[in-house]
Order: C-alpha cells, then sequence, then structure tokens
C-alpha cells in the first residue's frame, strides 16, 4: 500500500507572490479548507508545505503556502503532485477502498479463475467501473456494484468479482 495518497497536482502559478492552481484529485475539494500540511513530490523528495490560503476558481483550488512568496519559487513545481498521509485522509465507509489500493490488484471470479490484473478505475456519474486486462492484453469493464464485487482484498493483493452473463 502506499504511504501517500494525492490530492491535487499543480497546474500552474496564479498570481506573483507565490500562489498556485491545483486540480484537485480528490473527490471532494472542499477538504483542502481543512488541510493545513500538504507533501510536494519534487521529484526528488517530499517537501511538506504549509498551507495558509485557500481559494475555489472554477474546477481549481488555489493555494497559498506559507514557503513560496515569488512567483519564481513555485513556477518550477508546475505539473507535481500534492500528497497527504493516510492519516489525514477522508475516513473510509465500509466496503470503500482508495483507487491508488485497488490498481494492480490480480483479480478473479467467483470459479478462482484469474482474470487479469486491474489497471485503472473509470468513475462514472452512476458507479465506478473496473478495469480488468487479460493476459492477453485485452479489456474487461466491470462496474464496481456489490453484486460484481464480491471481495476485496488488499491484504493479499486479490480481488474476487462476478461476471454478469454475456459481459464477456
Amino acid at each position: 500500500m502506499e504511504p501517500y495518497l494525492r490530492v491535487g497536482v499543480i497546474s500552474s502559478t496564479h498570481g506573483l507572490k507565490g500562489e498556485v492552481k491545483v486540480f484537485p484529485t480528490t473527490d471532494d475539494p472542499e477538504r483542502f479548507r481543512e488541510l493545513k500540511q500538504v507533501l510536494l513530490d519534487t521529484g526528488k523528495g517530499y517537501l511538506p508545505l504549509k498551507i495558509t490560503g485557500v481559494r475555489f476558481f472554477k474546477n481549481q483550488v488555489i493555494l497559498k503556502f506559507r514557503e513560496f512568496q515569488d512567483i519564481n519559487e513555485v513556477e518550477r513545481y508546475r505539473g507535481r503532485d500534492l500528497l497527504i498521509t493516510r492519516d489525514q485522509a477522508v475516513p473510509l465507509a465500509e466496503n470503500e477502498n482508495f483507487i491508488t489500493d485497488l490498481i494492480d490488484l490480480e483479480v478473479f471470479d467467483d470459479t478462482e479463475e484469474r482474470l487479469g490484473i486491474l489497471t485503472d478505475v473509470l468513475q462514472t456519474g452512476a458507479n465506478d467501473v473496473y478495469v480488468v486486462e487479460t493476459d492477453e492484453g485485452k479489456e474487461i469493464l466491470l462496474p464496481a456494484i456489490p453484486s460484481c464485487i464480491l471481495e476485496v482484498d488488499l491484504e493479499n493483493e486479490k480481488m474476487r468479482v462476478h461476471v454478469p452473463e454475456g459481459l464477456l
């Protein structure tokens, strides 16, 4: 399991005083109001940043960090991830998982036949769709609904599913 969860990606600078526009990768961008600190993935390590200001503009979040006072200080971090530790994460409800924990799980059907590896989660309006890549390189799209997703075993990195008739 990854120790950090991505909550956003710096898309650009904003103004001249070191603010950045962030594309949120969290379900609830409002959670930035409660975050006091994030980790910036610099590509060479993680830099802790204290959040001192949060505003919203269209589909982005504008953040001000105590560590940056000038546009030139933050310009080089465009495209970099903002992360939080798992203890900062929003508590999950029963049968909920973080997408990052699902990626690369081995997927088996209800007869224990291996289907492939979960490679992506598509977030649609109604329910998520799990993308499973077979050993032959084909994709199986499984709706993430209780009748299809029977068991998620993160400890053993396995998922057991029921494939509805006619889906394959």
